[in-house]
């Protein structure tokens, strides 16, 4: 094989690649955040779960970053396991679509497809058009990758090594290794069986050869959603496991069937003169099969795969960062924008249950006079400085990911949330300090000064549990813009009551000093949670 044909072989799987790249890149696009929504309506019948996987693997044409994007939901939440069994049989039902587009030789057009594609993005002006023109764009271009493959392994067929090689594949364990391993290393059972089909057409391997080839492909296709699942929790690491499964057990039954009838020669007489076909077909035929045969047992293989990845007791720690880390890393994974979002919004809400947590303390440090949560405020107003930077480093590297301006917005969103939490954590801290310098003056407030401050106590409580436990995000920013009404009423009295208090000589100025400052950090936390719920309500997730 000369130094021609092997740039023409990494050329063509280079385009293959890249064509591929492009369409999931702009579906995540086009398709944004709403993605999720898509999933929650449809994934809950194991139907029409199939059917949602089915449907956009044969858009993006990639079961595996269709499974990478259902690794993801899984860990951020946004999906549960049994859900995703449904998706990954979907996923496996439409990657077949490549194959059967190569059968019918869809590249004698592609370039047509490519141009047309191309044309779009160069004359719209508008974002989203141009992202539907790159999708067409990048389908065309993995077509003529797939073309210029096919083309450059016809030499081979006057290698005799080459087709010594390629007949050893007779044997079911060596085929299936063979293509396993090599739809590992490229990461694409599309790409994988592209090429199955274009050594086949070129007649380097027969069909009796290549059906296991294909068999080890549809296992090797899990490993990049194992690779997706490092750092993520367990249901996502379980998530991976199933898709394994699938595949093994389909195998299982397809190698028995093989060596059991004449499985092959069947298929061959419904196409005789189109290997591509032949190939596409039992591709087809594995993974519709596996999927009716074990579509009533799906919900048994999330079990399974939870009795073999049983909880852990303690807490993993590091996933959210990590499987961050991860999308950041492998860019254009359909979904990832919808996931991303959500793992912030995950550590938001750490972060403002920390801040409410410490003004809590804080109050509770004057009202009983105890220092002893000094330092546990210190040290949690330190995770949420350590918090406001590493979410607004997160939020800068969600926004080199593709995304709609609707997820722009809600990037903005968060980033302001962030800021109003922060400061809610530094009133806490102010609160909290008040209380060390009442012990050091030896100051100490009146009972009806202490009433005040556990009214204040518990409408922050209140305030917590509104903005952390929302059901419904508009009515949320009522209730809490008429809480914030209710704190800026509540603050004017207790300013008049403290003012009788100070004429009464009920209490010292000192103390009606620090009262006062008190009451604004009291106010502007109420300001700040205002902030957020409004902030809150714009998120669209």
């Amino acid at each position: 094989m000369g130094v021609e044909l092997i740039l023409s072989l990494l050329g063509g799987l280079a385009l293959f690649l890249y064509g591929m790249q492009m369409m999931s890149a702009n579906l995540e696009v086009v398709a944004g955040t709403r993605m999720k929504q898509i999933l929650e309506r449809l994934t809950s019948n194991r139907i029409l779960g199939v059917l949602v996987g089915a449907g956009i693997t044969a858009v993006i044409q990639s079961s595996s970053a269709t499974t990478v994007m259902v690794v993801g939901f899984v860990n951020s939440g946004l999906m549960t396991l049994q859900q995703a069994v449904w998706i990954i049989m979907g996923a496996n039902i439409g990657t077949t679509i490549t194959g059967q587009l190569v059968a019918l030789d869809i590249g004698k057009i592609a370039p047509l497809i490519a141009f047309a594609g191309v044309a779009v993005v160069v004359f719209s002006k508008k974002k989203h058009v141009q992202a539907i023109g790159s999708i067409a764009a990048g389908l065309g271009i993995l077509f003529i990758g797939l073309s210029l493959m096919s083309d450059a392994m016809m030499p081979l067929r006057e290698s005799e090594t080459f087709i010594n090689l390629m007949t050893s594949f007779s044997n079911p364990v060596l085929g299936i290794l063979a293509g396993a391993l090599f739809t590992a290393i490229i990461q694409s059972s599309s790409a994988s069986v592209g090429i199955l089909q274009a050594l086949a057409v070129s007649g380097l391997i027969g069909l009796d050869s290549a059906v296991y080839v294909l068999f080890g492909q549809n296992i090797g296709t899990c490993i990049t959603a194992l690779l997706a699942s490092i750092g993520a929790n367990r249901n996502a690491k379980r998530t991976t496991i199933i898709h394994l499964m699938f595949n093994i057990i389909g195998t299982i039954i397809f190698v028995s069937l093989t060596m059991l009838v004449p499985f092959t020669h069947w298929i061959e007489t419904w196409v005789p003169n189109n290997p591509a076909a032949q190939i596409a077909n039992i591709h087809t035929i594995f993974n519709v099969t596996t999927t009716l045969l074990l579509l009533p047992f799906g919900t048994y293989l999330a079990k399974l795969a939870e009795h073999i990845l049983p909880d852990k007791r303690s807490r993993e720690s590091g996933a959210s960062e990590q499987w961050l880390k991860g999308l950041h890393d492998s860019k254009h994974i359909l979904g990832t924008s919808a996931i991303a979002v959500n793992a912030l919004l995950n550590d938001v809400r750490d972060m403002l249950s920390m801040a409410f947590q410490n003004v809590e303390d804080g109050f509770t440090s004057i009202l009983k006079n105890d220092l002893s949560m000094q330092s546990e405020i210190k040290e949690r107003e330190e995770k949420i400085d350590q918090y406001n930077l590493e979410i607004s480093k997160k939020i800068s590297e969600v926004m080199t990911l593709g995304q709609s301006m609707e997820e722009a917005q809600t990037l903005n969103h968060i980033f302001s949330i962030v800021g109003n939490a922060e400061r809610i954590g530094d009133h806490a801290l102010n609160i909290a300090g008040y209380a060390v310098l009442i012990q050091e003056k030896n100051l100490g407030f009146s009972d009806a000064a202490l009433e005040e401050l556990t009214e204040m106590k518990e409408f922050s409580q209140k305030l917590r549990n509104a903005i952390l436990e929302p059901r419904d995000p508009e009515k949320m920013s009522e209730r809490v813009h008429a809480m914030e009404r209710e704190t800026d009423l509540a603050v004017a009295d207790y300013r008049k009551q403290q003012l009788i208090r100070l004429k009464d000589e009920i209490c010292s100025m000192e103390t009606a000093i620090i009262y006062s400052e008190l009451l604004v950090d009291y106010e502007r936390i109420g300001d700040h949670a205002l902030n957020i719920a409004q902030e809150f309500s714009g998120i669209r997730v």
